[in-house]
């Protein structure tokens, strides 16, 4: 099969090769892929000790073509959402992946696999953060990089459980960032975004999640005194004005989140923004424009993109 790889552990270098399809155990299975998202760790994020070439990838969607004796409820042809992080088989990057029976989500007809591809990384984030944030109904919550793929579903979520959303994006993100359901958004490429949020919430929002990495200060600086800060990316910053800062915490599994995220979907609650679909021999140039951080929501590589 055609893959995405790294070939070595001493540098970061990603290639496509040809290489053997993986075989299963008992408790996996084998998914063609039909689609995968594309995630701004997906070339580091690999397991210790692997076997190179070793193919990359978080996340994606597809059909099984292959089940081990102890998989029960699936069955073959079953259209699937699979989290694919860390296996030591390798990743989705491929024609082909092979994953444990508990890294895999049913996919309802309703669901695309373009979409389902873009579900697992960003959405399981952005539920988590929530729920590390445990903001209530009517306070505040800032969104430091609200236009990408984890903000654009946080601001969603956090809108329909009536929390009052502000986020930074560049203005030409602004449009879409409102219509999402933000109340405010401001460009963090100015001086004066941090007046323009004490403007709005003279003694500061409630809670501000941090999502990139260097943004968990200044988004510090507009939280009221007792306030909370979340970080994703793992940002290491000293409290100030008795402000809680804590890392997000990971409480659900892969099928509780994406579950919960698909019936969102279905209702017509939640809506996934991908900014662009690339095909398989575009993947390369998806992966480096997430690794620029300037992305609107989530890219995704379909292997039916011409």
């Amino acid at each position: 099969m055609k893959a995405f790889v790294r070939t070595n552990g001493l540098n970061d270098k990603v290639e496509l090769q040809e290489i053997t399809i993986p075989q299963i155990d008992d408790n996996e299975v084998l998914v063609e892929v039909r689609a995968f998202g594309v995630g701004m760790h997906d070339r580091y994020f690999i397991p210790p000790n692997v076997t190179f070439p070793y193919t990359i990838g978080s996340e994606g969607a597809g059909v099984i073509v292959e089940m081990g004796s102890e998989v029960s409820g699936f069955e073959l042809g079953d259209r699937v959402i699979l989290s694919s992080s860390f296996q030591l088989k390798g990743g989705c990057w491929a024609q082909y992946a092979a994953v444990s029976s508990q890294m895999l989500v049913a996919m309802p007809n309703e669901i695309s696999f373009t979409q389902g591809a873009a579900i697992p990384v960003a959405g399981k984030t952005a539920l988590e953060s929530l729920r590390t944030l445990d903001c209530k109904a009517g306070e505040t919550l800032f969104v430091a990089g609200a236009s990408g793929a984890i903000g654009t579903i946080v601001t969603q979520l956090a809108k329909n459980r009536g929390i009052r959303v502000i986020g930074s994006a560049s203005s030409k993100n602004h449009p879409h960032l409102l219509s999402l359901g933000a109340e405010k958004a401001v460009d963090y490429s100015i001086a004066e975004w941090k007046d323009q949020i004490k403007h709005w919430m003279p003694e500061g929002v409630d809670a501000a999640l941090a999502i990139h990495r260097g943004t968990s200060k200044d988004s510090m600086d507009i939280v009221k005194a007792g306030g909370k800060v979340v970080t994703v990316s793992g940002d290491k910053v000293d409290s100030e004005r008795e402000i809680k800062v804590e890392q997000m915490q990971h409480q659900l599994s892969i099928q509780e989140a994406v579950n919960m995220l698909i019936q969102d979907m279905v209702e017509k609650k939640l809506h996934l923004v991908i900014e662009h679909v690339y095909s398989f021999e575009q993947a390369l140039d998806a992966l480096e424009k997430t690794e620029t951080g300037h992305a609107r929501g989530k890219l995704v590589v379909s292997m039916e993109e011409a």
